[in-house]
Protein backbone atom coordinates (compact mmCIF):
# COMPACT_ATOMS: atom_id res chain seq x y z
CA UNK A 1 0.00 0.00 0.00
CA UNK A 2 1.17 3.73 -0.92
CA UNK A 3 0.83 6.00 1.61
CA UNK A 4 -0.60 9.31 1.47
CA UNK A 5 0.20 12.11 3.71
CA UNK A 6 -0.23 15.51 4.65
CA UNK A 7 2.24 17.83 6.26
CA UNK A 8 0.88 20.43 8.42
CA UNK A 9 4.26 22.32 8.22
CA UNK A 10 3.42 23.34 4.82
CA UNK A 11 -0.23 24.04 4.97
CA UNK A 12 0.40 27.65 5.01
CA UNK A 13 2.79 27.82 1.15
CA UNK A 14 0.21 24.42 -0.06
CA UNK A 15 -3.07 26.96 0.18
CA UNK A 16 -1.91 28.60 -2.94
CA UNK A 17 -1.69 25.24 -5.39
CA UNK A 18 -5.26 25.60 -7.31
CA UNK A 19 -6.89 25.80 -3.50
CA UNK A 20 -5.38 22.39 -1.97
CA UNK A 21 -5.84 23.07 1.88
CA UNK A 22 -2.23 21.08 2.60
CA UNK A 23 0.60 19.17 0.49
CA UNK A 24 0.35 15.64 -0.22
CA UNK A 25 2.79 13.38 -1.49
CA UNK A 26 3.02 9.33 -2.08
CA UNK A 27 5.52 7.64 -0.25
CA UNK A 28 6.81 4.54 -2.44
CA UNK A 29 8.31 2.65 0.47
CA UNK A 30 7.26 1.91 3.96
CA UNK A 31 9.64 5.02 5.37
CA UNK A 32 8.26 6.54 8.51
CA UNK A 33 5.99 10.08 7.82
CA UNK A 34 7.62 12.09 10.64
CA UNK A 35 5.24 14.78 11.41
CA UNK A 36 2.64 14.26 8.98
CA UNK A 37 -1.12 13.08 8.69
CA UNK A 38 -1.76 9.55 6.32
CA UNK A 39 -4.73 9.82 5.04
CA UNK A 40 -6.35 6.53 4.86
CA UNK A 41 -7.95 3.47 6.90
CA UNK A 42 -5.69 4.00 10.40
CA UNK A 43 -5.26 -0.34 9.93
CA UNK A 44 -4.21 -0.57 6.17
CA UNK A 45 -2.04 2.55 7.52
CA UNK A 46 -0.34 0.94 10.11
CA UNK A 47 -0.27 -2.56 8.17
CA UNK A 48 2.02 -0.38 5.61
CA UNK A 49 4.52 0.86 8.20
CA UNK A 50 8.10 -0.26 9.28
CA UNK A 51 7.85 -2.96 12.30
CA UNK A 52 9.73 -1.44 15.52
CA UNK A 53 9.18 1.61 14.43
CA UNK A 54 7.51 3.82 16.92
CA UNK A 55 8.23 5.04 20.81
CA UNK A 56 4.47 5.35 21.62
CA UNK A 57 1.13 5.01 20.95
CA UNK A 58 -1.73 7.18 22.09
CA UNK A 59 -5.19 5.99 20.87
CA UNK A 60 -8.58 7.65 21.24
CA UNK A 61 -10.54 4.94 19.17
CA UNK A 62 -14.87 4.72 18.78
CA UNK A 63 -16.66 4.36 21.70
CA UNK A 64 -19.20 2.72 20.58
CA UNK A 65 -21.96 5.08 22.36
CA UNK A 66 -24.98 3.16 21.39
CA UNK A 67 -27.03 6.35 21.52
CA UNK A 68 -30.63 5.50 21.15
CA UNK A 69 -31.32 9.30 19.46
CA UNK A 70 -30.86 12.21 19.93
CA UNK A 71 -30.21 14.05 23.31
CA UNK A 72 -31.86 17.07 24.84
CA UNK A 73 -31.38 19.08 27.89
CA UNK A 74 -34.60 19.50 30.02
CA UNK A 75 -35.73 23.08 27.98
CA UNK A 76 -35.58 20.21 24.98
CA UNK A 77 -32.66 21.96 23.60
CA UNK A 78 -30.39 20.08 21.21
CA UNK A 79 -27.18 18.20 23.04
CA UNK A 80 -24.40 17.77 20.43
CA UNK A 81 -23.24 14.76 21.08
CA UNK A 82 -21.77 12.08 19.38
CA UNK A 83 -23.80 10.56 16.58
CA UNK A 84 -20.80 10.30 14.20
CA UNK A 85 -21.10 7.32 11.81
CA UNK A 86 -17.55 6.48 12.52
CA UNK A 87 -18.90 5.68 16.33
CA UNK A 88 -21.42 2.91 15.09
CA UNK A 89 -21.01 -0.84 15.11
CA UNK A 90 -23.64 -3.27 14.49
CA UNK A 91 -22.73 -5.64 17.43
CA UNK A 92 -20.24 -5.77 19.85
CA UNK A 93 -18.82 -8.27 18.37
CA UNK A 94 -18.06 -6.11 15.15
CA UNK A 95 -16.33 -3.76 17.35
CA UNK A 96 -14.48 -5.88 19.07
CA UNK A 97 -13.47 -7.53 15.83
CA UNK A 98 -12.20 -4.01 14.88
CA UNK A 99 -10.39 -3.38 18.10
CA UNK A 100 -8.49 -6.59 17.72
CA UNK A 101 -7.42 -5.70 14.17
CA UNK A 102 -6.31 -2.02 14.94
CA UNK A 103 -4.03 -3.26 18.43
CA UNK A 104 -2.35 -5.89 16.85
CA UNK A 105 -1.45 -3.74 13.81
CA UNK A 106 -0.35 -1.26 16.49
CA UNK A 107 1.44 -4.15 18.79
CA UNK A 108 3.44 -4.60 14.97
CA UNK A 109 4.99 -1.07 15.10
CA UNK A 110 5.98 -0.62 18.36
CA UNK A 111 9.55 -0.64 19.13
CA UNK A 112 10.36 -3.63 21.70
CA UNK A 113 10.41 -1.07 24.53
CA UNK A 114 7.49 0.86 23.14
CA UNK A 115 4.08 1.29 25.31
CA UNK A 116 0.53 2.39 24.39
CA UNK A 117 -1.74 4.50 25.89
CA UNK A 118 -5.74 3.75 24.96
CA UNK A 119 -8.89 6.36 26.36
CA UNK A 120 -11.96 5.06 26.52
CA UNK A 121 -15.56 5.04 28.61
CA UNK A 122 -17.07 2.80 30.03
CA UNK A 123 -19.25 1.56 26.47
CA UNK A 124 -16.27 0.50 25.59
CA UNK A 125 -12.78 0.38 27.53
CA UNK A 126 -13.47 -2.82 29.54
CA UNK A 127 -13.93 -4.20 25.83
CA UNK A 128 -10.55 -2.72 24.86
CA UNK A 129 -8.90 -4.01 28.10
CA UNK A 130 -9.37 -7.32 27.29
CA UNK A 131 -8.27 -7.45 23.81
CA UNK A 132 -4.97 -5.25 25.23
CA UNK A 133 -4.16 -8.15 27.05
CA UNK A 134 -5.32 -11.22 24.79
CA UNK A 135 -3.12 -9.55 21.70
CA UNK A 136 -0.20 -9.59 24.23
CA UNK A 137 0.53 -6.47 26.20
CA UNK A 138 1.27 -5.61 29.24
CA UNK A 139 -1.16 -3.52 31.50
CA UNK A 140 1.15 -0.91 33.59
CA UNK A 141 -1.57 1.28 34.94
CA UNK A 142 -5.09 2.08 34.58
CA UNK A 143 -5.57 5.86 34.74
CA UNK A 144 -8.93 7.82 35.76
CA UNK A 145 -9.30 11.23 33.95
CA UNK A 146 -11.99 12.73 36.15
CA UNK A 147 -13.28 15.57 34.10
CA UNK A 148 -13.49 19.34 35.96
CA UNK A 149 -16.84 20.13 34.03
CA UNK A 150 -18.34 17.08 32.78
CA UNK A 151 -21.51 17.37 31.14
CA UNK A 152 -24.75 16.15 33.20
CA UNK A 153 -26.83 13.56 32.85
CA UNK A 154 -29.91 15.39 31.46
CA UNK A 155 -32.55 13.08 32.28
CA UNK A 156 -31.55 12.66 35.41
CA UNK A 157 -31.44 9.35 35.49
CA UNK A 158 -28.12 7.89 35.72
CA UNK A 159 -25.04 9.27 37.75
CA UNK A 160 -22.94 12.32 35.71
CA UNK A 161 -20.62 10.09 33.80
CA UNK A 162 -17.51 12.82 35.00
CA UNK A 163 -14.51 10.68 33.83
CA UNK A 164 -13.00 8.73 31.80
CA UNK A 165 -10.41 5.33 31.84
CA UNK A 166 -6.71 5.62 30.39
CA UNK A 167 -5.06 1.86 30.07
CA UNK A 168 -1.07 2.50 29.91
CA UNK A 169 0.52 -0.76 28.40
CA UNK A 170 4.02 -1.94 27.84
CA UNK A 171 4.25 -3.67 24.31
CA UNK A 172 4.54 -7.48 26.74
CA UNK A 173 4.99 -9.08 29.59
CA UNK A 174 8.38 -9.44 29.79
CA UNK A 175 9.75 -6.51 28.28
CA UNK A 176 12.07 -4.63 30.65
CA UNK A 177 12.37 -1.39 29.14
CA UNK A 178 9.98 1.45 28.85
CA UNK A 179 9.94 5.48 29.18
CA UNK A 180 8.63 6.30 32.45
CA UNK A 181 10.16 9.89 33.70
CA UNK A 182 9.13 9.50 37.07
CA UNK A 183 11.11 12.16 38.32
CA UNK A 184 9.82 14.32 35.59
CA UNK A 185 5.71 13.89 36.84
CA UNK A 186 6.77 13.81 40.76
CA UNK A 187 8.36 17.16 39.96
CA UNK A 188 5.46 18.76 37.80
CA UNK A 189 2.91 17.29 40.99
CA UNK A 190 5.05 19.45 43.40
CA UNK A 191 7.12 16.58 44.17
CA UNK A 192 4.66 14.30 44.99
CA UNK A 193 4.29 11.20 43.68
CA UNK A 194 2.05 10.98 40.83
CA UNK A 195 -0.67 9.10 41.12
CA UNK A 196 -3.20 7.16 38.73
CA UNK A 197 -6.26 9.54 39.29
CA UNK A 198 -5.71 12.97 37.57
CA UNK A 199 -7.97 15.90 38.48
CA UNK A 200 -7.27 19.07 37.22
CA UNK A 201 -7.70 19.09 33.00
CA UNK A 202 -11.34 19.80 32.01
CA UNK A 203 -12.66 18.67 29.02
CA UNK A 204 -12.11 20.88 25.94
CA UNK A 205 -13.74 24.54 26.06
CA UNK A 206 -13.14 28.17 25.33
CA UNK A 207 -10.16 29.15 23.39
CA UNK A 208 -8.73 25.85 23.23
CA UNK A 209 -12.00 23.66 21.64
CA UNK A 210 -11.51 23.55 17.37
CA UNK A 211 -15.05 24.73 16.09
CA UNK A 212 -15.96 25.23 12.18
CA UNK A 213 -16.54 28.51 10.37
CA UNK A 214 -20.44 28.17 11.94
CA UNK A 215 -19.39 27.92 15.19
CA UNK A 216 -19.88 24.21 16.24
CA UNK A 217 -17.24 22.31 17.57
CA UNK A 218 -15.09 20.56 15.30
CA UNK A 219 -14.64 17.39 16.27
CA UNK A 220 -17.58 16.01 19.14
CA UNK A 221 -14.39 14.20 21.65
CA UNK A 222 -11.17 16.73 20.69
CA UNK A 223 -8.98 15.26 24.26
CA UNK A 224 -7.76 18.16 26.35
CA UNK A 225 -3.64 19.58 25.34
CA UNK A 226 -3.43 19.17 29.22
CA UNK A 227 -3.73 15.42 29.05
CA UNK A 228 -1.73 14.82 26.34
CA UNK A 229 1.28 16.73 27.73
CA UNK A 230 1.61 14.86 30.82
CA UNK A 231 1.37 11.67 28.80
CA UNK A 232 3.84 12.78 26.69
CA UNK A 233 6.22 14.51 29.11
CA UNK A 234 5.86 11.25 31.41
CA UNK A 235 6.02 8.18 29.04
CA UNK A 236 8.41 9.91 26.19
CA UNK A 237 11.44 11.65 25.25
CA UNK A 238 12.37 14.72 23.15
CA UNK A 239 12.70 12.97 19.89
CA UNK A 240 10.38 9.86 20.28
CA UNK A 241 7.92 9.04 17.82
CA UNK A 242 4.28 9.27 18.96
CA UNK A 243 1.88 7.30 16.45
CA UNK A 244 -2.23 8.74 17.06
CA UNK A 245 -4.45 5.97 14.98
CA UNK A 246 -7.37 8.32 15.58
CA UNK A 247 -5.83 11.72 14.74
CA UNK A 248 -9.16 13.43 14.60
CA UNK A 249 -8.58 17.31 15.14
CA UNK A 250 -4.38 16.64 15.65
CA UNK A 251 -4.70 17.60 19.73
CA UNK A 252 -1.41 14.54 19.85
CA UNK A 253 0.12 16.29 16.98
CA UNK A 254 0.04 19.84 18.65
CA UNK A 255 1.49 18.78 21.61
CA UNK A 256 4.18 16.63 19.95
CA UNK A 257 5.54 18.71 18.15
CA UNK A 258 5.38 21.72 21.19
CA UNK A 259 7.58 19.27 23.04
CA UNK A 260 9.81 18.46 20.94
CA UNK A 261 8.59 14.89 19.64
CA UNK A 262 7.76 13.62 16.06
CA UNK A 263 3.84 12.58 15.81
CA UNK A 264 2.65 10.54 12.74
CA UNK A 265 -1.35 10.87 12.54
CA UNK A 266 -3.86 8.56 10.69
CA UNK A 267 -7.22 10.00 9.82
CA UNK A 268 -9.50 9.37 6.89
CA UNK A 269 -11.85 12.27 7.38
CA UNK A 270 -11.27 15.31 5.45
CA UNK A 271 -12.71 17.80 7.41
CA UNK A 272 -10.63 16.81 10.40
CA UNK A 273 -7.38 16.28 8.78
CA UNK A 274 -7.72 20.30 7.59
CA UNK A 275 -8.62 21.57 10.96
CA UNK A 276 -5.45 19.29 12.32
CA UNK A 277 -3.38 20.95 9.64
CA UNK A 278 -3.73 24.08 10.47
CA UNK A 279 -3.79 23.56 14.07
CA UNK A 280 -0.60 22.14 13.78
CA UNK A 281 1.06 24.30 11.27
CA UNK A 282 0.34 27.35 14.17
CA UNK A 283 1.92 25.84 16.78
CA UNK A 284 5.84 27.05 17.44
CA UNK A 285 7.99 24.29 18.92
CA UNK A 286 9.83 25.04 22.68
CA UNK A 287 13.52 25.39 22.49
CA UNK A 288 15.83 22.07 23.44
CA UNK A 289 16.73 23.27 26.77
CA UNK A 290 13.42 24.25 27.51
CA UNK A 291 11.91 20.25 26.67
CA UNK A 292 14.24 18.31 28.90
CA UNK A 293 12.61 16.41 31.41
CA UNK A 294 13.98 15.80 34.93
CA UNK A 295 15.68 12.44 34.50
CA UNK A 296 14.93 9.51 36.54
CA UNK A 297 17.66 8.50 39.21
CA UNK A 298 17.47 4.83 38.26
CA UNK A 299 18.46 5.60 34.61
CA UNK A 300 21.57 7.05 35.54
CA UNK A 301 24.90 4.96 35.55
CA UNK A 302 25.37 2.52 38.47
CA UNK A 303 28.56 4.14 40.29
CA UNK A 304 30.06 1.76 43.62
CA UNK A 305 31.06 4.39 46.09
CA UNK A 306 34.73 2.39 45.86
CA UNK A 307 34.98 4.19 42.59
CA UNK A 308 34.79 7.48 44.81
CA UNK A 309 38.03 6.14 46.72
CA UNK A 310 40.03 4.53 43.84
CA UNK A 311 39.53 8.14 42.07
CA UNK A 312 40.63 10.21 45.37
CA UNK A 313 37.44 12.58 45.88
CA UNK A 314 37.36 10.61 49.26
CA UNK A 315 40.83 9.59 50.34
CA UNK A 316 41.19 6.32 52.93
CA UNK A 317 41.19 7.95 56.29
CA UNK A 318 38.52 10.65 55.83
CA UNK A 319 35.58 10.71 58.44
CA UNK A 320 32.08 10.44 56.78
CA UNK A 321 28.97 12.21 59.33
CA UNK A 322 25.35 11.28 59.63
CA UNK A 323 23.09 14.15 59.11
CA UNK A 324 22.83 15.56 62.80
CA UNK A 325 26.83 14.70 63.48
CA UNK A 326 26.10 12.05 66.02
CA UNK A 327 27.47 9.51 64.01
CA UNK A 328 31.03 8.93 62.67
CA UNK A 329 32.55 6.37 59.95
CA UNK A 330 36.15 6.13 58.41
CA UNK A 331 36.75 5.55 55.09
CA UNK A 332 38.99 2.86 54.40
CA UNK A 333 41.30 1.76 51.19
CA UNK A 334 38.52 -1.03 49.63
CA UNK A 335 35.67 1.37 50.31
CA UNK A 336 33.90 -0.02 53.23
CA UNK A 337 33.40 1.93 56.48
CA UNK A 338 34.10 1.70 59.52
CA UNK A 339 32.52 2.67 62.70
CA UNK A 340 34.22 1.22 65.88
CA UNK A 341 34.60 -2.86 65.40
CA UNK A 342 31.50 -3.12 63.23
CA UNK A 343 32.67 -2.73 58.79
CA UNK A 344 30.59 -2.34 55.75
CA UNK A 345 29.46 -0.95 52.32
CA UNK A 346 28.52 2.65 53.21
CA UNK A 347 24.70 1.51 52.71
CA UNK A 348 25.33 -1.46 55.44
CA UNK A 349 27.16 0.40 58.15
CA UNK A 350 24.11 3.79 57.83
CA UNK A 351 21.58 1.24 58.62
CA UNK A 352 24.26 -0.70 61.83
CA UNK A 353 24.90 3.16 63.28
CA UNK A 354 20.64 3.87 63.55
CA UNK A 355 20.13 0.01 64.34
CA UNK A 356 17.69 0.11 60.98
CA UNK A 357 17.03 -2.39 58.67
CA UNK A 358 18.19 -0.78 55.64
CA UNK A 359 19.47 2.56 54.34
CA UNK A 360 20.75 4.63 51.29
CA UNK A 361 24.13 5.53 52.36
CA UNK A 362 24.41 8.02 49.29
CA UNK A 363 22.06 10.16 51.35
CA UNK A 364 22.75 9.57 54.92
CA UNK A 365 26.53 9.91 55.01
CA UNK A 366 28.54 13.08 54.67
CA UNK A 367 31.55 14.74 53.92
CA UNK A 368 32.60 18.31 55.21
CA UNK A 369 32.36 21.05 52.58
CA UNK A 370 33.33 24.86 52.47
CA UNK A 371 29.77 24.77 53.44
CA UNK A 372 29.33 22.28 55.78
CA UNK A 373 28.28 18.53 55.78
CA UNK A 374 26.85 17.93 52.11
CA UNK A 375 25.85 14.28 51.43
CA UNK A 376 28.56 12.28 49.64
CA UNK A 377 25.56 11.93 46.33
CA UNK A 378 27.15 15.38 45.37
CA UNK A 379 30.26 13.46 45.32
CA UNK A 380 28.80 10.90 43.01
CA UNK A 381 27.19 13.15 40.70
CA UNK A 382 30.87 14.98 40.33
CA UNK A 383 31.90 11.78 39.51
CA UNK A 384 29.93 10.79 36.99
CA UNK A 385 30.21 14.49 35.24
CA UNK A 386 33.94 14.09 34.95
CA UNK A 387 33.62 10.37 33.54
CA UNK A 388 31.39 12.15 30.91
CA UNK A 389 28.38 9.36 32.49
Amino acid sequence: MAIKTIEPQVQKNAKTKAGASAASKILAKPTLPLNQIVVGDCIESMNALPANSVDLIFADPPYNLQLGGDLTRPDNSHVDAVNNAWDKFDSFAAYDEFTRAWLKAARRILKDDGAIWVIGSYHNIFRVGAAIQDLGFWILNDVVWNKANPMPNFKGTRLTNAHETLIWASRSEKQKKYTFNYDALKTANDDIQMRSDWWTMPICSGGERMKNDDGRKSHPTQKPEALLHRIIVGTTNPGDVILDPFFGTGTTGAVAKLLGRHFIGLERDADYIDVATRRIANVRALGAEDIEVQSSKKSEPRVPFGALVEHGLVRPGDRLFCPQNRHVARVRADGSLANGEATGSIHRMGAHVQNAPSCNGWTFWHYKSDQGLAPIDLLRRKFRSQMGL
